[in-house]
């Protein structure tokens, strides 16, 4: 089993409701960077038994959030977790977990986004990913609009 974990991040307006997503510089929605070309997303969860996983140690997702912050120049506090939601990639070389988080202003950091190649971007405009990325939009999605 892999000990990677992907991190979605995306920006939801409290008044409008409007859900957009981070799309990161290297063309993907993963944090982490793109994902492989076999992997698929499953409605299962990772093994979490340490016998079955090689007893690796896995990431706090405190970890991504803080390296996420600072790639954007975001103060501390500016992406939290989103702890209702789990997803999972599977892959060739094992499974990884894929977690969501959101950006805490009222407005998403667009200029912070532009300044390392990123952008936000609406369901809508994602047709162009690969579809296990269109699958985790799509649970991402219908997680936080439910």
């Amino acid at each position: 089993m892999t000990d990677t974990l992907h991190l979605v991040l995306y920006h939801k307006h409290r008044t409008s409701a409007r859900l957009r997503f981070l799309r990161h510089a290297h063309g993907g929605i993963c944090t982490s960077g793109p994902l492989p070309a076999d992997a698929r997303v499953q409605t299962y969860p990772c093994a979490t038994d340490s016998a079955a996983d090689g007893g690796r140690l896995h990431l706090h997702p405190g970890m991504l959030l803080r390296a996420a912050e600072a790639d954007l120049g975001l103060p501390r506090g500016g992406i939290e977790s989103d702890a209702g939601f789990r997803g999972h990639v599977y892959t060739a070389d094992g499974c990884a977990a894929v977690q969501l988080a959101s950006f805490t202003d009222l407005d998403p950091p667009v200029d912070a986004a532009a300044s390392v190649g990123a952008a936000f971007i609406e369901l809508t405009a994602a047709w162009g990913l690969p579809a296990v990325e269109l699958a985790l939009l799509r649970l991402a999605y219908e997680h936080v609009l439910g």
